[in-house]
């Protein structure tokens, strides 16, 4: 049972689960994309959601959009709708993240405008790339700049890669490690660009351990004076673009892990994500068991369990309701 107490311990807040409704299903069958990313879409249901809440102990979800991306904007909008609706229906059980019609710009700034002012969202959710649109395009400035007014949160989520090689594909599947590379190459094409340094009241979040972050964020900052002695880039204010970016441990999160990411971010920018419903639920389990183990156990992380567990989420999604407290 879940209360609104103050006298048991804090639940986990999840910055990293997926909402896959009957209508989004159904609209991506309608337009034979049911396998766009390769593997078919686990089953959702908000009720199944909340019982692994519970038996995990997180109080609180914060829910996106599936991949692929609808191309309908109508559905969309339906998603977000719901999405709204089941934060309505269980106050401190759920957050969201809205989805945008994307590749429009212009659509997506108004569907950004109506989810965060009429329905409430905690943030917007991009993928990486749209369609072919990739973050740090210079036609998103605009889209940017209306997030950055808004002091907005972005979730991110990698996408299938465009183009994509198909073969590659049906040998490694996206998961295993196109994820990664999508997500880094998003990433670093916004830094390239100084599209964080630029709008510096946006927050992002980024998916599955910060992908290749730890590995590219010094190679392409030592390389920046060469490419900008040829022109290849402008300048970069990499302290501003990184102190952006935050890093959910959905996946292969481990003690190494986030030692790497502490190489280039600070303990206050972790969060846990589990990437709800694509792993087996007690998979889920024991992996959060683990890491609140290894977080009691390894002396030089200790310190950051509460801030990694649900303090820097807290933070971040500015919580005004109650969080809800684990009874055990």
């Amino acid at each position: 049972m879940m209360v609104a107490t103050t006298t048991h311990a804090q639940g986990v807040i999840d910055v990293h689960t997926h909402i896959i409704t009957p209508e989004f299903v159904s609209a991506l069958e309608s337009e034979g994309r049911l396998l766009d990313e390769g593997f078919p879409l686990p089953k959702w249901e908000a009720e199944a959601q909340l019982q692994w809440m519970d038996e995990a102990g997180i109080s609180t979800s914060v829910l996106t959009i599936a991949a692929p991306l609808p191309t309908s904007a109508k559905v969309i909008r339906e998603t977000n709708e719901a999405a709204a609706k089941l934060k309505r229906e269980h106050p401190g059980r759920f957050r969201f993240c809205a989805a945008l019609p994307l590749p429009d710009v212009n659509a997506a700034i108004e569907e950004a405008r109506y989810a965060l002012d009429v329905l409430d969202a905690d943030g917007i959710k991009l993928a990486t790339n749209s369609f072919g649109q990739y973050l740090g395009a210079p036609e998103l400035d605009t889209l940017f700049s209306f997030l950055n007014e808004r002091n907005a949160l972005i979730i991110l989520h990698p996408h299938r890669p465009e183009p994509v090689n198909r073969q590659v594909m049906r040998q490694t599947p996206l998961a295993m490690q196109e994820y990664l590379s999508e997500t880094t190459r998003a990433v670093s094409n916004m830094i390239s660009r100084n599209v964080l340094a630029r709008y510096p009241n946006i927050k992002v979040v980024v998916p599955h351990c910060g992908a290749y972050l730890p590995l590219m964020v010094p190679r392409m900052r030592s390389l920046t004076p060469v490419m900008q002695a040829n022109h290849l880039v402008g300048d970069i204010d990499w302290k501003a673009n990184l102190s952006a970016l935050y890093y959910d441990l959905a996946g292969a999160h481990s003690p190494e892990v986030i030692r790497m990411l502490l190489s280039i971010t600070m303990p206050d920018h972790l969060l846990y994500g589990s990437d709800y419903p694509y792993i087996d639920r007690q998979v889920l389990i024991k992996g959060l068991q683990r890491m609140r183990q290894y977080l009691t156990e390894e002396h030089d992380l200790a310190p950051y369990k509460d801030l990694i567990l649900y303090k820097n989420a807290e933070r971040l999604l500015g919580r005004s309701d109650k969080p809800y407290k684990i009874v055990r």
